[in-house]
C-alpha cells in the first residue's frame, strides 16, 4: 500500500477499499489520534454504546493473549451487524497479533488501533503500510489553521461567533493536543451559551492554558527540573483522564529521544542540528528541549530510562497505585534534573 499523508487521513478513511480491515492511527498528538480513531470506530456501527458492536481492547492484553484480536475480529454479530474492535494504546509491540488478524482477513469487522508516535521502522507501522488490508494513518499536532477550524466548528454548533482578537487569544492558549483543545473550546461554548459572540474576557475567564498543562508540558517540567510546574500539570492530566501508563510510556519515549540526541551532542554534533532532526518536536518546545539536552548527560539518561521501565512494570503489578507510582517517577526525574542544572 502507498503510505497515507497526514493531510489525506480523513479522505483515506472515507474512501478506503472494501478489503481494508485494519486502521492504524499513529502520531505524536495523542488527542488527535484518539479523536480520529474513535470517530472512525463510531461511524462504522449503528450503536457505539453497544459492547457487542464496538469492542474495546487494551493493547497490553494482546501480548498476554495473542489470539484475542483474531477471535474478536472473526466473531460475527448475532444479527449480522458490522462490528468494530477498538484497540487502545500500548507501549508494547503488538505487530504479531495484528499480522494474524490481517492474515485472517475478517469480513464484517473493522479493527481500529490507537498508537503513539511510531517510527517508520516500527514493526506495527511497517506492517500496516505494506499490507493491502490495512491503512497506516499519521496524526500530527494541529497547526494554527486547523485550530481555527476546530474553534469555528465547535462554537458554531452552539450558535456562537467569536471576535477576531478573542480567536487569536484562544489559539495562543490552546496546545497541540486536539482532544484537549476541543474540550477547552466546548467548555468555553458552554460558558457563553445565550450570547451571540465570544469575547477576550470570556476566553480569559474560562480557558486554561492547555499548552502549559498538556502532556508535553508535563514531560518538559519533569526533564527540565521544574517541580513547581510539574505538580499542577499532573493534577490536570489526572482530572482529564490521562492514564498513568500512557504518561510513563511517553516519558520513556522522550527519555530515549533525549538520550539519542545527547549521544550525538557528546560525539561532537551541533545541538541545533540535533533539534532540527528531532522527529515530531513542536516548535514551541524547542527551547525547553534544548535546555534539557544541555542539562542531562547520556549516563544519567540511561539511568532514567531504566527507572521509567521499572516504573511501568510496577504500574502493571500494582494497578491501584499506578497514578502515585507515575507521579513519583516523574518527581524523581524532576529533582534530578533540577540538581543537574
Amino acid at each position: 500500500m502507498t503510505a497515507v499523508k497526514a493531510g489525506d487521513v480523513d479522505r483515506a478513511v472515507r474512501n478506503r477499499a472494501a478489503q481494508i480491515c485494519v486502521l492504524l492511527f499513529h502520531g505524536p498528538d495523542a488527542g488527535r489520534v484518539a479523536e480520529r480513531a474513535r470517530a472512525a470506530a463510531g461511524a462504522e456501527v449503528t450503536d457505539p454504546a453497544d459492547p457487542f458492536q464496538l469492542v474495546r481492547l487494551d493493547g497490553d492484553d494482546l501480548l498476554d493473549r495473542p489470539g484475542k484480536l483474531v477471535e474478536e475480529a472473526t466473531t460475527y454479530g448475532l444479527f449480522g451487524e458490522r462490528r468494530v474492535i477498538l484497540v487502545r494504546p500500548t507501549s508494547r509491540n503488538i505487530a504479531s497479533a495484528v499480522a494474524a488478524c490481517l492474515d485472517a482477513a475478517p469480513e464484517g469487522t473493522l479493527v481500529v488501533i490507537e498508537a503513539g508516535d511510531l517510527a517508520r521502522s516500527s514493526p506495527l507501522r511497517a506492517l500496516c503500510e505494506k499490507s493491502p488490508r490495512a491503512l497506516a494513518l499519521p496524526c500530527y499536532s494541529d497547526e494554527t489553521r486547523d485550530l481555527a477550524t476546530v474553534i469555528t466548528e465547535t462554537l458554531a454548533a452552539e450558535g456562537l461567533g467569536i471576535e477576531r482578537e478573542a480567536r487569536e487569544l484562544l489559539i495562543d492558549s490552546l496546545g497541540g493536543d486536539r482532544l484537549a483543545s476541543r474540550g477547552e473550546v466546548a467548555k468555553l461554548a458552554l460558558y457563553c451559551r445565550g450570547q451571540e459572540r465570544v469575547t477576550c474576557d470570556d476566553v480569559l475567564a474560562v480557558v486554561s492554558d492547555v499548552s502549559a498543562l498538556g502532556l508535553d508540558a508535563v514531560l518538559d517540567a519533569a526533564f527540565g527540573g521544574d517541580l513547581a510546574a510539574l505538580e499542577p500539570g499532573l493534577r490536570h492530566l489526572a482530572v482529564n483522564g490521562v492514564a498513568p501508563a500512557q504518561l510513563l510510556a511517553l516519558a520513556l519515549r522522550h527519555a530515549f529521544a533525549l538520550l539519542g540526541g545527547r549521544l550525538s551532542v557528546e560525539s561532537g554534533e551541533d545541538p541545533a542540528s540535533v533539534l532540527r532532526a528531532w522527529r515530531g518536536l513542536h516548535f514551541s518546545r524547542r527551547d525547553a528541549v534544548a535546555r534539557q539536552l544541555g542539562r542531562w548527560t547520556s549516563s544519567a539518561l540511561m539511568e532514567v530510562v531504566a527507572a521509567l521501565q521499572e516504573a511501568i512494570l510496577e504500574t502493571r503489578r500494582q494497578a491501584a497505585m499506578s497514578e502515585a507510582l507515575a507521579a513519583s517517577a516523574l518527581f524523581r526525574i524532576a529533582a534530578r534534573g533540577r540538581k543537574a542544572a
